[in-house]
């Protein structure tokens, strides 16, 4: 993907002007293996911002990551969407994403090396990264990708889930969680059951960590997606949604500001 200019009223910020969103395809290595991911943010704004590394849904890295991206980055933070499948894979379909993601996913110590190399990418990219403030978001797998991180004791400030799985196969591994977690979730979520729910409920308080759990009512899984139109099942809300990015906000606000 090549330097691009996108209107911010094109992803859905509400109450900014039309302003210039840079998006920047930033090529990596893990391993000898190829993969790239996306820089972004708003270039009307000069001098280093905070860093938000952004673990996207499992159809990976794609236009509408961008613009979602884009719509968390506004102009507050820089975003760097990581690539967990390599550049080789890019799911066409949802048959092919769960595939992928699936791959990943059984596999948490590799979930968890990606999620921390595209870390690394974020942070070599200073002269727009203010790398003291560095925070994790992630939606539907990557809110489960971004836990995980949280889990491996990634140094960071902030780790926020949107509708993300909770489920690890290695609860105890919550000790070693540096920083603040907030999950987004849909009450009515039937990707993620009340049983997981519950799960990571006794997981974060066995790990006496800094965590919240919001629990929309009558939110779905997917609801922060504007291209979500399942009814009952993956499906945009657009009033939680707001709510949530603002919840996002207001903890990466918090911890920022605490340094």
């Amino acid at each position: 993907m090549k330097k691009s200019l996108i209107p911010l009223a094109l992803v859905g910020l509400v109450g900014l002007a039309e302003a210039s969103v840079v998006t920047k395809a930033v090529p990596y290595e893990i391993d000898g293996k190829a993969f790239e991911g996306m820089l972004i943010y708003d270039n009307a704004v000069t001098g280093p911002r905070p860093g938000l590394l952004m673990v996207p849904d499992w159809l990976g890295v794609t236009e509408d990551s961008a613009k979602m991206a884009a719509r968390a980055a506004g102009d507050k933070y820089v975003v760097f969407v990581a690539d967990m499948y390599g550049k080789a894979v890019r799911p066409s379909n949802p048959d092919e994403a769960k595939a992928a993601a699936d791959a990943v996913k059984a596999d948490r110590a590799m979930m968890r090396k990606r999620a921390q190399a595209a870390v690394e990418v974020l942070k070599a990219q200073t002269t727009q990264v203010d790398t003291s403030k560095l925070g994790a978001i992630g939606f539907c797998f990557g809110g489960g990708s971004v836990l995980e991180l949280a889990r491996s004791g990634a140094p960071l400030k902030g780790f926020v889930s949107f509708h993300g799985n909770l489920d690890t196969p290695n609860p105890a591994d919550a000790q070693n969680i540096k920083a603040p977690v907030l999950v987004l979730h849909g009450a009515n979520d039937p990707a993620v059951p009340q049983a997981q729910v519950d799960g990571f409920v006794a997981e974060m308080k066995a790990a006496k960590t800094d965590w919240q759990l919001v629990s929309y009512g009558g939110a779905v899984h997917s609801f922060s997606n504007p291209l979500a139109n399942v009814p009952g099942r993956n499906q945009y809300h657009p009033l939680v949604a707001a709510r949530a990015f603002k919840a996002m906000n207001d903890l990466f606000d918090e911890v920022f500001a605490a340094q």
